[in-house]
């Protein structure tokens, strides 16, 4: 009971916290673009961990591997997604500015990831989820880390 209060207490605290709504669209000045990067990369290894296990479970017909198939799909499609709204919710809305010299060439670029996801989504092939992590590794370079 009291290991449930603490988890319910931890929460609360974490959503009062102002570090906890870092992400929003509100202009709070708390960003790790490079991190959303590392995140979006680490999805985009999920997308084709998922792939692969996709084309290990086809084929097969009993019913604990199909249970599984739906998972890995699922979890395709939901990491996948997770890297769409990073790029449309966090870097298109807050990162990616018509003032920047170079703003054509990143909005193209941002737009190929969002492609890229959308089409790992669609297909099962490796090819796919390969693509999508090159299209996030084309943005590293206007998120580099910053030491601190």
């Amino acid at each position: 009971m009291m290991k449930r209060v603490l988890m319910l207490l931890t929460l609360c605290l974490g959503m009062l916290s102002p570090l906890a709504w870092s992400h929003c669209q509100v202009p709070c000045g708390i960003y790790d673009d490079h991190a959303r990067v590392k995140q979006m990369l680490e999805d985009a290894a999920t997308v084709a961990k998922a792939s692969a296990m996709m084309a290990e479970l086809a084929g097969k017909g009993d019913a604990q591997s199909q249970n599984q198939m739906v998972r890995w799909v699922m979890n395709k499609e939901q990491h996948a997604q997770k890297v769409i709204s990073t790029i449309s919710d966090y870097f298109l809305t807050q990162r990616v500015k018509s003032s920047q010299k170079d703003y054509q060439q990143r909005l193209v670029k941002h737009h190929e990831v969002i492609v890229a996801a959308m089409k790992a989504k669609q297909n099962a092939d490796p090819k796919f989820a390969d693509a999508l992590s090159k299209a996030i590794e084309a943005l590293a370079p206007y998120y580099p880390e910053h030491k601190h």
